[in-house]
């Protein structure tokens, strides 16, 4: 799909929650730390570090890159599980608390999809670990699901070719936000993003 350089899985992740978020990141290049992105650093500083575990007859995989060049992707996985039926699950870890939110599942599934082509093998679900409870949650991935992920990378695409910023939103993901001196949403409001609850804190489950 995508013939220039790969996308970051991340950048997914970021687009799905805020597409100016995600411009800022990866065109801008811009970055800052809150007390929310730096607790979720100290929680991949393990997962972060590559590495190979056993849990009884599952191998675990940390921080194992991952490519798609038919999806035009790149990134690395949190911990990657190696069942002995040879079953795969990637397993993504988040500081925020246990809830369902669309923005990590597309991360995770686009994920899958990479396995997916590195492995030859159906990849038909993962996890979801959140810190906070020390808790998985189980995350299916559905067609719908695959197809959010196809399309959300050329919707990508596209705005990273234009290298223009979409316009700040100004709602309930902002508050929080590490980037919120630098977009400056309070100079105008736009639609906000349909797939995110307003509610949502925006940096907490990085």
């Amino acid at each position: 799909m995508v013939e220039s350089d790969p996308i970051p899985i991340s950048a997914l992740q970021h687009w799905a929650y805020c597409p100016r978020q995600a411009a800022l990141i990866h065109l801008d290049g811009v970055w800052s730390d809150n007390p929310f992105t730096r607790r979720g650093h100290l929680l991949h500083e393990r997962a972060d570090t590559p590495g190979s575990d056993r849990r009884g007859d599952v191998r675990v995989e940390r921080a194992l890159p991952l490519f798609s060049r038919r999806l035009g992707l790149s990134g690395r996985a949190d911990a990657v599980e190696f069942h002995p039926d040879g079953t795969i699950v990637p397993v993504e870890y988040k500081s925020g608390r246990r809830r369902a939110r669309y923005a990590d599942e597309l991360q995770l599934c686009a994920q899958a999809m990479c396995l997916e082509e590195m492995f030859g093998r159906a990849v038909p679900q993962g996890a979801i670990f959140h810190a906070p409870e020390r808790r998985r949650r189980t995350v299916v991935f559905s067609a719908a699901l695959r197809q959010a992920v196809e399309r959300t990378i050329v919707e990508l695409a596209a705005a990273l070719s234009r290298a223009t910023l979409p316009v700040p939103v100004n709602d309930g993901r902002c508050p929080d936000c590490s980037l919120r001196r630098v977009c400056l949403p309070e100079l105008s409001a736009g639609p906000a993003n349909p797939f995110v609850p307003a509610k949502e804190a925006a940096c907490e489950n990085f």
